[in-house]
Parts: C-alpha cells; sequence; structure tokens
C-alpha cells in the first residue's frame, strides 16, 4: 500500500508517517510495513479505489487527504448514484477526466472504498475526521437504497462439474492443469488468491488424503500455518488428489508455483508448462471457460459450502475446510434461496 501514497497530496511533514518511519529503527519500520498490509487482491482493490476517489476529489475541488466528512459523504453518494456509461468498442479510451463507473456501485464496494481511504490516511499519518455521524447516516440510507444483500458468486451442483470435467480435453497440457485446479478449488474450498500462490513445496500426500499447508490467507493475515485435507475420490476421473498428481506428473518438478501458464505448442505436441503463475483474472477466465459465464473462480467455494450444507455437515466440519471464522459467513455463502426446492413446508406430513 505504500505506493498508494504517490496518489495523493503530500501532507504537513511533521505528520506523516514517512517522517516517524525516518526516525524509526529498520525493525520497527518492517513491523510497521507488515502491519499495514493486506490480502494481495485486496491491495489491488484498495489501489483502484484510491485513483476512483483522488480523481473525484480533484473534479469536484475536494482535499482528498485529509479529508473532512463531506468530503466522504459527497463521494459515497456518488458511488451510490452515478452512472457513466462505458466508451464504445474502438475507442481511444475515456474522455479526459471520466472515472470507469457503471454504479450505482454494491453496498460491500463502497465500504471497501471506505476502507481504502481509511488506510491512505494511516499511511500518510492523518485520522479520519472523529465525528462521522453524517457518514453513518449516509451509508445507512444508501443501504436501505441498494439493500444489504450482497451479490454472492453463482453456485453449481456437483453433477455441472462432472459434466464440465468430462468435456475437457485432457490430450492438452491446459486440459489435465484445469481439470486439477477445478477439481482441487472446489473439493478444498480455495479462494482463487489461495490457487495463485500455492506452490508444490506446499503439498503433503498422505495414505488417507492430500494436505494443503497455507501460510497465508485472506483471514489469516499472521502466518500461522493452516491446513487443508483434500480426499480422494471414489472414480479417477473425478478425484482432485490423483487429477493433481497427473498435472504433477506433467510439470515435472518438486519446487515452485503450481498452477502456471502454459504457452502455445505446435500442432500435435503438448505444451510445456512454463513457470509463471496463473494470475487470479486468469483462474477467473478459466472458471466461466469451463463452466460457463455465470460463474465466477469463487463460485468453487460457494459450492463446496452450498453442496456440503446440504448433505447435513456442520458447520463446524464446514470451517474446517472453508477456514470462516464465522457461522454467518456460511448463511451468507451457502445457496438454498429457491423457495420451491429447498423449503421444509414441503415435509409437514400433510
Amino acid at each position: 500500500m505504500s505506493e498508494d501514497l504517490s496518489l495523493l497530496p503530500a501532507p504537513d511533514a511533521s505528520q506523516s508517517l514517512s517522517h516517524h518511519l525516518g526516525r524509526a529503527s529498520a525493525k520497527v519500520v518492517g513491523f510497521l510495513e507488515a502491519g499495514l498490509q493486506g490480502a494481495a487482491n485486496t491491495e489491488r482493490a484498495y489501489t483502484s479505489d484510491l485513483k476512483s476517489y483522488v480523481t473525484f476529489c480533484e473534479q469536484h475541488g475536494f482535499v482528498a487527504v485529509p479529508a473532512d466528512v463531506d468530503t466522504l459523504t459527497e463521494y459515497v453518494a456518488y458511488l451510490a448514484s452515478e452512472k457513466i456509461e462505458p466508451a464504445p468498442r474502438g475507442s481511444r479510451g475515456k474522455k479526459k477526466g471520466q472515472q470507469p463507473l457503471t454504479g450505482p456501485h454494491a453496498l460491500a464496494t463502497i465500504k471497501r472504498h471506505l476502507a481504502a481511504i481509511r488506510k491512505a490516511h494511516q499511511l500518510a499519518g492523518h485520522r479520519l475526521p472523529a465525528t462521522l455521524d453524517a457518514l453513518n447516516i449516509v451509508m445507512e440510507g444508501i443501504a436501505r437504497t441498494l439493500g444489504k444483500r450482497q451479490e454472492q458468486a453463482q453456485a453449481f451442483t456437483v453433477e455441472e462439474l462432472k459434466q464440465a470435467i468430462r468435456r475437457i480435453d485432457l490430450e492438452t497440457s491446459a486440459g489435465l492443469r484445469d481439470r486439477a485446479l477445478l477439481l482441487l478449488g472446489f473439493a478444498g474450498a480455495f479462494r482463487r488468491s489461495e490457487l495463485v500462490d500455492l506452490n508444490i513445496e506446499q503439498l503433503e500426500f498422505t495414505e488417507r488424503a492430500l494436505l494443503v499447508h497455507l501460510a497465508k490467507s485472506k483471514t489469516n493475515q499472521y502466518g500461522a500455518v493452516e491446513d487443508k485435507a483434500i480426499f480422494y475420490a471414489p472414480n479417477a476421473d473425478y478425484c482432485p488428489v490423483r487429477c493433481l498428481r497427473a498435472w504433477l506428473k506433467l510439470l515435472d518438478r518438486t519446487t515452485g508455483p503450481l498452477f502456471v501458464k502454459i504457452p502455445r505448442a505446435r500442432p500435435g505436441q503438448m505444451a510445456a508448462p512454463s513457470d509463471k503463475r496463473l494470475s487470479d483474472i486468469s483462474i477467473n477466465k478459466l472458471v466461466q471457460k469451463r463452466l460457463g459465464p455465470d460463474y465466477s473462480a469463487h463460485s468453487l467455494r460457494v459450492s463446496f459450502v452450498t453442496v456440503a450444507v446440504l448433505n447435513g455437515q456442520s458447520h463446524k466440519a464446514i470451517k474446517n475446510q472453508t477456514k470462516q471464522k464465522t457461522d454467518a459467513m456460511i448463511e451468507r455463502y451457502t445457496q438454498l434461496n429457491n423457495v420451491v426446492s429447498y423449503n421444509a413446508a414441503q415435509s409437514l406430513g400433510l
């Protein structure tokens, strides 16, 4: 996040964080920077959010940092209501000053923008205004207007996943990789950031299951190792452990990134995998290619939770795999909203 400071007006030197860092020991600086870091996906989102915020302030004559309550309320109201049509195809970009908004933005996105602004103030040595009653009231109004229900990735069924696996051409490197990624991502309830960061040396094959050792995740920012257990399936075609072994055999190495990009190969030849990791965007496109445009990488995780709940698994058992901290998150992830398919009224015995 330190690079985000370049987006913002320089604060008074006596108040800036950099001023204090200049007097701190190397150890203090290291711990302070670690404390301000977060998940890679979150930091990328914050960078984008701050660009939007600074552009808004420049266009409307507001001071970005330190911000006052009026600036913040105007900005969140803008995010909740502004609509700008995307540039037509073939154009050379947006008009000068035009922001890439297609609002109204989701409530969760607006809250993330505020979190990015708060983080920028921390880095610049400022606090947000102590009295934020007006902002809280505006946010409550936005929540009532937009609705508090967050958009959720679409869940697929196990049969839909199997159908997608059957359609994959396993005579190609990409086919072997994609099959392994889909099955592992679903069986392990992985976030796409976790799949991106996985290294081969984090895998431990045992007689009962594959153990995946995660050193860090979105909900585990302190580096305590967490394990996910991936179990063998009766049918080898859909077994995440056996399919992952087939991909590892093609990789032919014991260290480095697990899921990598694959260059083009000559017709009739199997392409040799590169050593460059897939990006989170690439994984999202991979899921949509194999499962359909209605799904996303997050569908792997949402589908695990939904299927597990339907199979009668306890919240504790589900959290052992997802590493979620609360039951509320499981309720939000579970997609059992079909009033006909999932309703206790059909089991009344009438």
